[in-house]
């Protein structure tokens, strides 16, 4: 084993029954490399929260528990005809008369996705007619809409954008949105209380404070090394005597240095120092002699997101 996630099962099982009590109408999103997990982790977990779940994409259709509808949260300009996976019981996103344009003579279900501040893709109010105008046109039904608020700002100024969208709406059609905390959405909610809304919720609901969660690395060879001796694929120079460690977690992973340019690696609660960057499967650290230094098979920490590390196995608790 090299890269590993170990999961506090019994706190982290908590904290999803916690959270999906504390929102009513929670959707939960596993998309990309599903949150560190594996979608097909996370998947299972997800069918028995909701009876919808959110990918981030039609390629991430494959594995979606029978009885959940899957809502892809990108919109795809390939026909779904041309996509075996996609069916009836699929929710598609669009944003643009395009969008639409490119579902064919398909069938579905889709939700229509609103712009927020993030100006990423969506349609503004004054497209919202001719966006209706394309999907009455087109064979293709929509069940809602779909607002993604951005992280940046704080509750009250996410409030302000739903709210801002409210009279251009129609009230019999849900509205879901994103990044609210559930007091904050509880209160939404409150407020229009004969409009829906669901939330959906992705990195909160799997990751919590990840007081329950830790990303570690075998270590898998150490060896003494002499001061100015060179070291790995740039022959790096090694400052001092010490010792080069061998660290089964590289870029393959999606383990890199941090943005500031330090170690992700850490032992003891002291970080270690990166000879080069993480290679594939490995990375070389250096550990100074007299330093209290990791030995075959001990574990280091890594500090990386989860949402961009492919861990090769999972430890439960």
């Amino acid at each position: 084993m090299t890269l590993r996630l170990t999961v506090d099962t019994a706190a982290w099982r908590d904290h999803l029954s916690r959270t999906t009590a504390a929102i009513e109408g929670l959707i939960p999103v596993v998309k990309g490399n599903g949150y560190g997990f594996g979608r097909g982790v996370l998947l299972p977990e997800a069918a028995l929260l909701s009876d919808f779940v959110c990918v981030g994409t039609v390629h991430e259709l494959d594995g979606v528990p029978h009885g959940v509808t899957p809502v892809v949260l990108t919109p795809t300009l390939i026909a779904p005809a041309l996509m075996a996976p996609v069916d009836d019981q699929v929710v598609l996103t669009v944003g643009a008369e395009e969008h639409v344009r490119a579902l064919g003579d398909w069938q579905g279900r889709v939700m229509v996705k609103l712009r927020s501040s993030m100006h990423r893709y969506g349609v503004v109010p004054t497209q919202l007619a001719d966006l209706r105008r394309a999907l009455a046109e087109s064979r293709a039904t929509p069940i809602g809409y779909a607002l993604h608020l951005p992280l940046a700002g704080d509750d009250a100024a996410r409030v302000a954008e739903v709210e801002a969208w409210l009279p251009h709406l129609d009230p019999t059609m849900p509205l879901w949105l994103s990044h609210l905390a559930p007091s904050t959405f509880a209160a939404l909610q409150a407020a229009h209380a004969r409009r829906e809304f669901r939330l959906r919720v992705g990195t909160s609901l799997w990751h919590g404070d990840k007081s329950f969660l830790k990303l570690s690395a075998d270590v898998l060879d150490v060896s003494v090394i002499a001061s100015g001796s060179t070291v790995g694929y740039r022959h790096t120079v090694v400052p001092a005597d010490g010792n080069v460690v061998v660290i089964g977690a590289g870029s393959a992973h999606g383990v890199a240095p941090l943005a500031d340019g330090a170690s992700p690696f850490h032992f003891e609660r002291r970080r270690l120092q990166l000879l080069e960057a993480p290679h594939m499967h490995s990375s070389l650290a250096f550990v100074p002699h007299g330093d209290r230094c990791p030995w075959f098979g001990d574990r280091v920490d890594v500090q990386r997101p989860l949402i961009t590390t492919a861990v090769d196995t999972i430890e439960w608790l």
